[in-house]
């Protein structure tokens, strides 16, 4: 590389990703007056949840899995127009109007792929782009999220059949005709598993255990909403309280054909689906066990029953992956090793947005991980002593973020969290750090006018439309 195609800036931290979480830290840093650069390989923001950004698992059908006014961002909520469980174009258009709304388009550059980071001796990161151009800064944000790499399991013998990941999936018409199977009982395959349900000849959902169900509302009210705005028991309290509610309202699933749990309430994710047991209860898909192996135009099962199907589709979810910055990451189980999910322990200026399995919406964590990298950075500016004490809790901090819930073992569960233990444990950090926490108000004073706003939104149109 010559010296030519390093290119000199000004700016001091490097964002990956103009998703919902690398938004979160450009606002955060904007904030907070630390110069940066984002770099989005799309058109737009949006991140995963634009179904034209290549490699999105977006499909038609999704929703938002948690509850509208629970999860917007910090001071910027969703609108009131939208349903309790917005769409993914209504997820969309939000996104694009928060970052218009925040003056982040600016420091955006749209169609530029981050190739590799490289640490340099000074400690600072070199950053290569798609094109070959590297540029220098202090510190950079990996904000490119944890499902672009899909999970396929190996399984023996030969199928005659169509075999699919879930990422290529995007409308239920895909299933007209068709003997279909959906292998996996995250939400995405639930909900993949209702549009085989309507679409399809026959269907069918491959489950490898059990799972409590959720109803999305309970008492007319979104069930996430309910759990925030009710009494606030202790985890030993709300589990069997909880249980107790959705016994009497589901009963017994193992009468649709679902196995039975293998764990308690929240020890593995609960499926937010109801409209899962509405095509169950009306004989539209019906369980089978997991898959042993394939054998021509049928698929065998470990109880050792058959089916003869035409298109087995995987919703067996995503690896971690960072192929720009995997090499600096420690990985445990497929996860990135980082003090609260945030800040490698190794590197003090790399930091991850969204590499985190909680039981909450994800935009307000964003938040709070992204206040807090920006205070982490702002102290930093101000001198090595300014952040000692911090650096230790990087190097040796290891809270017990379960809220005293025992989760199975499963490599999704490697990092996951409970977020009332993780909002009580920051709330403790930022007063024994000195370092003031995120308040409501804190980022209204950074909105921008209206008109200013829709003269950036038509400033996008233009750019498309050329």
């Amino acid at each position: 590389m010559s010296a030519s195609s390093v290119s000199s800036n000004n700016a001091a931290v490097c964002i990956v990703g103009g998703g919902p979480g690398g938004l979160s830290a450009a606002r955060a840093l904007k904030r907070q007056g630390i110069s940066y650069e984002q770099f989005e390989r799309h058109s737009d923001v949006g991140g995963i949840w634009d179904m034209n950004n290549p490699g999105s698992p977006m499909y038609e059908s999704a929703h938002f899995i948690s509850s509208r006014d629970l999860s917007g961002y910090a001071d910027y909520p969703m609108p009131k127009e939208y349903p309790d469980y917005p769409t993914n174009q209504q997820i969309v258009s939000y996104v694009r109007s928060f970052a218009r709304a925040f003056g982040l388009y600016d420091n955006i550059r749209f169609g530029v792929s981050v190739r590799a980071i490289d640490k340099l001796p000074d400690g600072r990161w070199q950053v290569t782009l798609e094109s070959g151009e590297q540029r220098t800064y202090h510190a950079v944000i990996c904000a490119t999220g944890c499902n672009w790499d899909p999970s396929l399991p190996e399984i023996k013998g030969q199928f005659n059949g169509e075999i699919r990941h879930s990422v290529t999936y995007k409308r239920g018409e895909e299933f007209k005709g068709k003997r279909v199977m959906v292998v996996g009982a995250g939400n995405s395959g639930a909900d993949i598993s209702c549009d085989a349900a309507t679409y399809a000849d026959t269907a069918f959902i491959s489950m490898r255990r059990g799972y409590h169900f959720i109803p999305k509302h309970l008492f007319g009210v979104p069930a996430d909403e309910f759990a925030e705005k009710g009494p606030q028991l202790p985890m030993w309290m709300e589990r069997p309280v909880f249980s107790g509610i959705l016994k009497m309202i589901t009963g017994d699933l193992t009468r649709f054909g679902l196995p039975k749990p293998d764990h308690k309430l929240f020890e593995s994710h609960p499926l937010m689906n109801t409209q899962l047991l509405h095509h169950l209860q009306h004989g539209n898909i019906a369980v089978r066990p997991d898959v042993e192996r394939y054998d021509g135009d049928e698929v065998v099962f470990k109880d050792g029953s058959r089916e003869q199907l035409d298109l087995v589709l995987y919703a067996t979810g995503y690896k971690w992956s960072a192929p720009y910055a995997g090499k600096y990451f420690e990985w445990q189980g497929g996860r990135p090793q980082m003090y609260l999910s945030v800040f490698s322990r190794i590197h003090h200026n790399l930091f991850g947005i969204g590499y985190i399995e909680t039981n909450s919406s994800a935009f307000k964590l964003f938040d709070a991980q992204a206040h807090l990298i920006a205070s982490y950075l702002r102290e930093q500016g101000a001198g090595p002593e300014r952040v000692r004490a911090f650096d230790e809790l990087i190097a040796h901090d290891d809270p017990d973020l379960s809220g005293g819930i025992k989760f199975i073992k499963s490599q999704r569960h490697t990092v996951y969290l409970e977020v009332h233990a993780l909002k009580r444990y920051l709330k403790k950090l930022h007063k024994r750090i000195g370092w003031p926490a995120l308040q409501d108000g804190d980022y209204k004073p950074m909105l921008k006018p209206q008109s200013e706003q829709t003269a950036q939104r038509e400033k996008n149109t233009l750019k498309e439309a050329a």
